[in-house]
């Protein structure tokens, strides 16, 4: 899964980008063409429970790749940022709240809900122009095939949903609908989620400018809604484990916001993870929900997809309440499953196949 990092110039979007990925890409470039892209490790306590226990040569967490896009100034045109958005199974749209004197505001107003606008109206008007051209050949073809009839109906749909300022992931459309549509990678389809980037004080006093508008456009839209204090994040990350736990106990936080970011991002896409463990590596698997046990193992090996005898089942609940998988097996709470088996979160899973 490929996560688009969005938003206008000088939002803190490099910096939450650095963050996730712990990467060291340069910040304040304005103009920048290029997008940044990096990988980002999910926090997951459960790995950290199965590595203490199994003492692994190697640890492995689920990982999301993420590409820092750079900051949209509409009025410049924003085909290149379009065409980079396209690209994504995700959006991450990072919006500014914070006050910074030394960093400009591209429009010299911190106003957010301006501003989670200005971009995702920039979304909206591609979606419409996309949809516009294409309904335009269909009408304007010499013969209208049966299947573009249907097509047609479809898109004008879409772009009467649009034109009232929706988007097209709240439409609900049938399997057949949604096979129809797949090769056209609509920017409003996409799964979104909103980070406000706070400064402190803002995030002491757990307010900001435009907050209620904020929420209540998040809402409508069906965008999930996170605030971050990107300043914060920044120091928590160069202190040592050990002065970073005092520091978050003082401030009375479990998990940093990049956690809760990497976390969220992980959930709203419907993703969850199964575990593999062993003295070699204890590894998370990143799936969709609703999985099935033999799509599963062929994310491990194709040869173990295509060979699936049966799954060896332990919960995760079940080892970390008994402390051992041999205390599981004394419960008879260790469970052999077939390949129709839906892999739940959390599972630890050893795959029998044969080939």
């Amino acid at each position: 899964m490929k996560i688009g990092l969005v938003g206008l110039p000088g939002v803190g979007k490099t910096t939450i980008f650095n963050l996730l990925t712990s990467t060291k890409a340069l910040t304040g470039t304005y103009g920048a063409k290029e997008a940044n892209v990096g990988m980002a490790k999910v926090p997951d306590k459960r790995i950290d429970f199965l590595s203490q226990l199994y003492k692994p040569k190697k640890t492995t967490y689920a990982q999301i790749e993420f590409v820092d896009i750079a900051g949209v100034v509409p009025e410049s045109g924003a085909g290149k940022f379009l065409e980079q958005v396209r690209d994504c199974d995700a959006i991450v749209h990072v919006v500014r709240a914070f006050n910074n004197p030394d960093v400009p505001h591209v429009n010299n107003q911190i106003n957010p809900v301006k501003d989670l606008e200005t971009v995702d109206t920039e979304l909206l008007f591609a979606d419409l122009e996309l949809i516009d051209k294409r309904i335009e050949r269909i009408k304007t073809g010499k013969k209208v095939k049966k299947e573009q009839l249907e097509e047609l109906g479809i898109l004008e749909k879409l772009y009467q949903h649009l034109e009232n300022g929706g988007d097209i992931r709240q439409v609900d459309l049938t399997e057949e609908e949604q096979k129809t549509l797949k090769t056209y990678s609509f920017l409003t389809e996409k799964p979104k989620l909103v980070v406000i980037n706070v400064d402190e004080e803002q995030m002491k006093n757990n307010d900001y400018p435009t907050k209620q508008e904020v929420v209540d456009f998040c809402k409508n839209k069906e965008m999930a809604l996170i605030e971050i204090c990107g300043q914060l994040e920044v120091e928590i990350q160069e202190l040592s484990e050990e002065d970073k736990q005092i520091f978050m106990e003082d401030l009375n936080i479990k998990e940093t916001g990049i956690e809760r970011l990497a976390k969220k991002v992980y959930e709203h896409l419907g993703l969850i993870s199964f575990f593999t463990v062993g003295e070699d590596e204890v590894k998370a698997w990143t799936i969709k929900k609703d999985t099935v046990a033999k799509k599963a193992a062929g994310k491990i090996h194709s040869d173990i997809e295509r060979g699936f005898i049966r799954a060896e089942v332990v919960k995760f609940k079940d080892i970390y309440e008994l402390g051992s998988m041999a205390k599981v097996r004394e419960q008879g709470l260790f469970r052999l499953e077939g390949k129709e088996y839906i892999v739940e979160d959390g599972d630890i899973i050893n795959f029998r196949f044969n080939v």
